[in-house]
C-alpha cells in the first residue's frame, strides 16, 4: 500500500508543486512554458499535464524506495536532492534530445527548481497527508 501512496503522492506533487511553481515562474515572465498544458502528447494523445502528473508518480517509486528508512532529516534533504538530480538529468540528456527540444543553461535550472519543488512536495504528500513516513526497518528474528 505505501507504494501505491507514494504513486498518488509523486502525482499530486506534480500537479501542486511542479505545476504550481510552474505557473509563478511563468506569470513572472520568467518560464516561457504555460503550466497545466492540456495539449495531446504523442504518441497516446495524452495532455501534457497529465502525462507529467503520471511520470511524477513513477518517480515517486524510486524515491519512496530511497527514502523509506531515513531519519526525518534525511528524508526531507533526499527528497529534495533527488526530487532535482534524477528526473532532471533524464530529460535534459535523454527526454529533450529525443523530443528535438533544445537544452540550455536555462532548461537545467529550471528542471532544477521545478523537480526540486516536485521531491519536496512529494515528500510532503508521502509523510503528513498519506501517512507514508520512513519508519525503522523490521529484522526478523
Amino acid at each position: 500500500m505505501q507504494w501505491v501512496k507514494s504513486f498518488a503522492a509523486g502525482a499530486l506533487a506534480t500537479l501542486v508543486f511542479h505545476q504550481g511553481l510552474l505557473a509563478l515562474l511563468y506569470f513572472l515572465g520568467v518560464a516561457p512554458v504555460a503550466p497545466y498544458n492540456w495539449s495531446a502528447t504523442e504518441p497516446l494523445g495524452v495532455p501534457v499535464v497529465l502525462s507529467l502528473a503520471f511520470w511524477g508518480g513513477v518517480w515517486a517509486l524510486p524515491l519512496w524506495w530511497l527514502v523509506r528508512y531515513k531519519p526525518t532529516r534525511l528524508f526531507w534533504l533526499v527528497s529534495l536532492l533527488f526530487g532535482a538530480i534524477a528526473p532532471t538529468v533524464v530529460a535534459m540528456l535523454l527526454v529533450f534530445p529525443l523530443k528535438g527540444l533544445p537544452v540550455s543553461g536555462a532548461t537545467w535550472a529550471g528542471g532544477l527548481l521545478l523537480n526540486g519543488a516536485w521531491g519536496l512536495g512529494t515528500a510532503l504528500f508521502m509523510g503528513p497527508v498519506f501517512r507514508c513516513h520512513p519508519r525503522t526497518p523490521v529484522i526478523p528474528d
